[in-house]
């Protein structure tokens, strides 16, 4: 049986395969048809059943992540970045950047909505502020 399905591996081991089974209930037939087409090709068990679980990431212990009163980590971002309200970027709409007469400027800002990145970022950035 392994030779004609040499993509599934689940068909090397017998003894992982299930038991041919057919629902109950069903009209006259069908649960003979059910179990035919089961010998045809074993089943095998879901595949991930066979996978061991993802190791948990540990949880962050009170305190761990620093003092609350610390200095912010990100002095630049509005405090509602993130919320639906407010300044800065807000979930499920997207930042429009107003147009500007510079034809430089509007190349920037064109390039970074089309693939942002850290680096046009800051070209963009450095353009605004100093105008190079």
């Amino acid at each position: 049986m392994a030779k004609e399905y040499p993509n599934r591996s689940d068909l090397r081991n017998p003894a992982k395969k299930i038991a041919k089974t057919a629902a109950k209930g069903q009209p006259y037939g069908q649960a003979g048809a059910q179990l035919a087409s089961q010998a045809a090709v074993p089943m095998a068990p879901s595949p991930s059943a066979a996978m061991p679980a993802a190791p948990q990431a540990p949880a962050v212990q009170p305190g761990g992540l620093g003092a609350f009163s610390r200095p912010t980590e990100r002095p630049n971002e509005p405090v509602t970045a993130g919320a639906s309200f407010g300044p800065g970027p807000t979930p499920g709409k997207e930042f429009v950047v107003p147009v500007a007469a510079d034809p430089v400027l509007n190349e920037l800002r064109g390039l970074y909505q089309a693939f942002p990145s850290d680096d046009l970022a800051d070209m963009l950035d450095s353009y605004v502020r100093e105008g190079y």
